[in-house]
């Protein structure tokens, strides 16, 4: 796995996989916040990757989701410098009709044994989860990795 990250000017730069690239950039004043900040693009990172895992677990079992939405959220630290994350909340938001057990199921297995990038953060900061199922919560819980 490569990365290729390219400075544009300023704060700016872009970060090229293969024929993928995505911008990142500072918040004002070092930046012009044209994209997303490091951080930032580590959380979408965490939600891509369990976003993905449950997604194709619920194809698997021919659960389609009506909406599928996914907030990732991090506390950082406060004080000093570097500022870190302290812990992070992933919610996982779907409608349809969708069993809840293979969906908590389904959670479970990528925040217990598929999510790479949840394996690695977790080792750092308590990851937690929330699974809200038609505007109802069905379950929580954290990752947990062996």
């Amino acid at each position: 796995m490569k990365n290729t990250l390219k400075w544009t000017g300023g704060m700016h730069f872009t970060a090229q996989a293969g024929e993928n690239v995505v911008s990142m950039d500072s918040k004002p004043p070092l930046g012009k916040g044209a994209g997303q900040t490091p951080k930032e693009l580590v959380l979408a990172g965490l939600g891509g990757c369990t976003a993905m895992d449950v997604a194709a677990l619920l194809k698997k079992h021919k659960q389609t989701p009506e909406t599928y939405e996914i907030d990732v959220e991090a506390d950082s630290t406060e004080t000093g410098h570097p500022v870190i994350f302290k812990k992070a909340l992933i919610t996982f938001r779907l409608t349809g009709k969708i069993d809840p057990q293979v969906l908590l199921e389904s959670v479970r297995l990528s925040q217990t044994k598929y999510c790479g990038v949840s394996a690695m953060i977790s080792k750092a900061i308590p990851v937690e989860y929330i699974i809200i199922l038609n505007n109802e919560e069905i379950g929580r819980g954290h990752a947990q990795f062996t």
